[in-house]
């Protein structure tokens, strides 16, 4: 969510940086109704103002004996009926206010300056490397392939228990999955990430405080009028600081949290339906920082390196994208993709996003902190980033370390979280 006043001072500027995202925007009707807004509240202080002044008048005439009792009930009918003007200009504003909260809060984050203008994703740049993708001496396997010849994955079992893009995990597949979380979230640990376990159902404040509502709403599990399933643990673990001043000297604050994660991928029929690559439940491990805005642009660059490192552990070709202003979330400022290297779709393919949200969650959430009692509370920065999707991890692994004779060799990462080096042999 913006601050209205920097929308009120320098709109071009504003919009120019929106158009960056969208061209169809405009701040034409916030202008409009904000400047309304303005003035009816002006307006509304000087009828109240009419009002108490008149009401002590009234008081003293009373009390004096000054003015005739005609005269105190003109006044007082005249009162009346400027009350009923107030009653009507204070519905007025809270209308006005009501809409212009609606128009802020579908507004998307300012991108930094730093990204790169597109439309698209075709707009995203690369910003580095690493590893080099494997040249098979055979035409390997995709991932769906695999896991089910070799009694891993059973999709067609969900199937019949959920309906389409589900799966079970059996054996060593969900020995893998286990062993892909354990390891991340132990990685992440080590490296000074506090662990948080969370609940799955938020409040539709909690949805609200991290964007995904009211704009995304259609893509979101509904449990109830006012609850959610989690699409991320970004949004429980972020609202843990909701409607909090923190001591600036905690800041900043890393967590990573293991969780299933829920979406119901609306607008993406007919991509990635087969595997375990575009799920409605998925368990992801999620890294989230609350940081000072000064400290939040290295908070991103260490996040997303975060995220590279345990790619790198198990051994996984990936890259690092940019996202441009036309491809990056909602909420976000700023975004790396990571993005690792899947022989099926013979392309890098997301497995992580991480991003700087600057202060727009944190406004929409109240996440503020100050340095001591003294100064006033400033809002934080937010940063989240997945560390890594566990899902795409299993399918990468399966893909890329798949064996001639159908077996799977076992990154030596996860060899004693699986207690074996390979799998089907």
């Amino acid at each position: 969510m913006h601050d209205p006043k920097q929308i009120r001072q320098d709109p071009q500027t504003f919009l120019e940086a929106l158009r960056t995202r969208d061209r169809t925007l405009t701040l034409a009707p916030f202008l409009e109704q904000d400047a309304l807004r303005r003035k009816l509240l002006a307006e509304t202080e000087e009828m109240k103002a009419l009002r108490n002044a008149a009401s002590k008048r009234i008081g003293k005439m009373k009390q004096s004996g000054d003015g005739s009792g005609d005269a105190i009930a003109a006044l007082m009918d005249e009162m009346r009926a400027l009350g009923d003007q107030i009653a009507a200009a204070d519905a007025d504003i809270a209308r006005l206010d009501s809409s212009l909260d609606s128009f802020l809060m579908n507004l998307p984050n300012l991108p930094h300056p730093s990204v790169p203008t597109g439309v698209d994703e075709g707009g995203n740049e690369e910003v580095r490397r690493w590893g080099c993708p494997r040249q098979f001496a055979w035409t390997p396997k995709p991932h769906w392939d695999i896991g089910v010849s070799l009694g891993l994955l059973d999709f067609e079992a969900a199937a019949k228990v959920s309906g389409a893009r589900f799966t079970f995990y059996r054996s060593l597949g969900a020995r893998l999955e286990r062993a892909v979380i354990n390891f991340f979230l132990d990685t992440h640990i080590a490296d000074g990430y506090e662990e948080v376990y969370p609940p799955y159902m938020v409040t539709r404040a909690a949805m609200t405080g991290t964007g995904q509502l009211p704009k995304f709403e259609d893509g979101s599990y509904k449990v109830g009028p006012d609850t959610f399933l989690i699409p991320t643990a970004e949004v429980p673990v972020t609202n843990l600081y909701r409607e909090t001043i923190i001591d600036g000297a905690q800041l900043p604050i890393r967590h990573c949290a293991y969780s299933t994660c829920f979406r119901s991928e609306a607008g993406s029929a007919g991509r990635d339906t087969r595997g375990l690559i575009r799920q409605h439940q998925f368990n992801k491990v999620e890294m989230v920082k609350i940081a000072k805005p000064h400290q939040s642009y290295d908070e991103l660059e260490s996040m997303t390196a975060q995220a590279e490192k345990v790619l790198r552990l198990l051994d996984l070709p990936h890259r690092v994208v940019t996202l441009c202003t036309g491809d990056i979330g909602f909420s976000a400022a700023k975004t790396y993709d990571v993005e690792v290297w899947l022989p099926s779709y013979d392309r890098y393919v997301e497995i992580s996003s991480c991003s700087n949200c600057e202060a727009f969650q944190a406004r929409r959430a109240g996440i503020r902190y100050r340095d001591n009692p003294k100064e006033k509370p400033q809002f934080a920065h937010t940063l989240n980033g997945s560390g890594v999707a566990v899902g795409r991890t299993v399918a990468a692994i399966l893909e890329n370390f798949q064996n001639e004779d159908g077996s799977v060799s076992v990154p030596e990462a996860l060899r004693d979280y699986m207690g074996t080096d390979v799998i089907g042999r």
